[in-house]
């Protein structure tokens, strides 16, 4: 029987990292399925799923904890089909200001809008050097969204936060 593990880790980032971590779980007869990782501020951050049989994950969960400089963190978690549904991409430009995605999170949370992936950074802007924060988001809606409704509250937002948003159908 497979159990499926939901890692996080975290640490001082360093060369190597990944492959220890790739090593304890395949040592445990791990396969690595998918995973999100970062470099931020000098920190590695990352999230893993992983199938182990499950008389090794215990043993599996024993080695991680010994990664030497790494806090990982392992969920249990049920192998689940891939939601339905309209999947959206979502992309966001504009001068940089505190409350950006709290605010467009707010939207989306109201029509129902699931935030699969978000990805965000900051650059300077080319003529003034101001901030400029970036957002792109992979998004799950039921099918009964009402995309003009969700555009049209994002265009108002848009308009107030002094952004550019535009929402697209994606093609898987």
């Amino acid at each position: 029987m497979t159990t499926y593990l939901i890692l996080t880790v975290i640490g001082s980032d360093r060369p190597g990292l990944v492959g220890e971590l790739a090593a304890a779980i395949s040592a445990h007869d791990g396969n690595w399925l998918e995973s999100s990782m970062s470099h931020l501020a000098g920190q590695f951050a990352g999230i893993v799923k992983v199938a182990v049989p499950q008389a090794r994950a215990q043993a599996l969960h024993e080695a991680l904890a010994g990664l030497s400089g790494l806090k990982v963190t392992a969920v249990s978690s049920a192998e689940q089909t891939p939601a339905k549904g309209r999947r959206l991409k979502l992309a966001l430009v504009g001068h940089d200001r505190i409350g950006i995605v709290r605010e467009v999170s707010q939207v989306l949370a109201r029509h129902a809008v699931n935030v699969e992936e978000l990805a965000t950074h900051t650059s300077s802007a080319p003529m003034s050097a101001e901030t400029l924060f970036h957002a792109t988001a992979e998004l799950l809606a039921g099918a009964d969204l009402d995309a003009r409704s969700l555009a049209a509250e994002l265009e108002r937002l848009s308009d107030d936060l002094m952004v550019d948003i535009t929402l697209d159908e994606a093609l898987k």
